[in-house]
């Protein structure tokens, strides 16, 4: 089952208290205080497995608790810090705070790492509350509560190439024929309930990851057919592959159609750099070549018939070097940011770095802080 939104509570640890102990030792008269502090409270954690993908897994629990700190104990021993609880995610889930909208962050990589809720300081042990008018204190201090939070765990897929095209237009055909993805096909409409990905591997160990939605329909962006529910897992792709069927009386009208509803949900996303695949090319007769419609905001038209494998290895190597061009723009406006940042700040401003290798100075130095002779 597909799942790629679920709405969880997560709640960090209470932390422990802190004690309320003196020191009892034989010879040794008023022993003063010595109760521990309490350990923190453990955090919920959400961590990236790029072996996921899908929500699945929190479907059948709606609430998660991270373990809480243990309380202070006598001689001044600080109790044992809860487990923080990970919650294993698939790279592209974006989180959000369920009662208010915000956007909290998103999770890419894998191991990549977002504190959900953050589990509560534990209380100070009596041993600091001594002075001098009271060197016998009975206070301490109680553990915090966890952080609380209602989240909306919603996943994007992450893909390279994403392909748009109304029911029956040969997606799941084509992403069948050019991966080892084992979608499902057949001749009714919306036979693509749910997203699927596929890897494409070309000569000299190049790849790249494709994505098929269901089908998209005129009005999708109000919610007609499956509506917009998995647009969003093509908003990530570098570049979209819209398919048209050469049997459709007027393809053209069809790759506008289709333009129109990526536009409505998303401008950005329609103006996304995309090609003109033209599906189905076996069902025309030799003497009928096939259609070439006019489309000058794409960067290429391709007429491909993935049962017969014609067109296939052109359409590859075209969307394996939009990808390429794409990830090279990527890196090279990261590598412009990191260049210019902070060039306009004024000197001595907080921007500023510190020189590297200057020595640490005051408490960081640690000769000086635990009170050891200079070598």
């Amino acid at each position: 089952m597909f799942v790629d939104e679920v709405t969880i509570k997560v709640r960090g640890g209470v932390g422990g208290s802190g004690s309320d102990a003196f020191r009892r030792e034989s010879f040794v008269p008023r022993g003063g205080p010595a109760g521990g502090d309490g350990g923190a409270g453990g955090s919920v954690i959400l961590e990236v497995d790029d072996q996921l993908s899908t929500l699945m897994d929190f479907r059948y629990r709606a609430e998660y608790r991270a373990e809480r700190g243990q309380h202070g104990q006598g001689k001044s021993r600080t109790g044992r810090g809860g487990e923080n609880l990970v919650l294993k995610v698939p790279p592209g889930t974006e989180v959000h705070d369920a009662q208010s909208g915000e956007y909290l962050g998103e999770l890419l990589e894998d191991g990549e790492r977002f504190v959900a809720a953050r589990g509560g300081r534990g209380g100070r042990g009596n041993i600091h509350f001594t002075s001098a008018t009271n060197q016998a204190p009975r206070t301490w201090e109680p553990g915090q509560e966890g952080e609380e939070r209602t989240v909306r765990l919603t996943l994007k897929l992450m893909a390279d190439v994403g392909l748009v095209g109304e029911p029956n237009a040969g997606k799941s055909t084509l992403i069948s024929a050019l991966s080892a993805a084992k979608p499902k096909v057949a001749d009714y409409p919306f036979t693509t309930l749910s997203p699927n990905l596929g890897v494409v591997t070309l000569s000299g160990f190049r790849s790249f990851v494709l994505a098929d939605i269901p089908g998209i329909i005129e009005g999708a962006h109000e919610g007609k057919g499956l509506g917009h529910q998995f647009l969003r897992h093509i908003e990530r792709t570098r570049t979209l592959a819209v398919l048209v069927p050469v049997t459709e009386p007027d393809p053209l009208e069809t790759y506008e159609r289709l333009r129109r509803e990526l536009r409505q949900y998303s401008p950005e996303l329609a103006d996304r750099p995309h090609c003109l695949v033209l599906t189905k090319v076996d069902l025309l007769s030799p003497d009928d070549p096939p259609p070439e419609p006019d489309a000058p905001e794409a960067w290429g038209v391709y007429a491909i018939s993935s049962v017969s494998r014609s067109g296939l290895d052109a359409l590859q190597e075209g969307l394996w070097k939009t990808v390429i061009e794409t990830r090279d723009g990527e890196g090279s406006a990261v590598i412009r940011e990191r260049e210019t940042g902070g060039a306009g700040d004024e000197p001595g401003s907080e921007g500023e770095d510190e020189a590297v290798g200057d020595p640490p100075t005051g408490p960081e130095d640690e000769d000086e802080w635990w009170g050891a002779d200079p070598l």
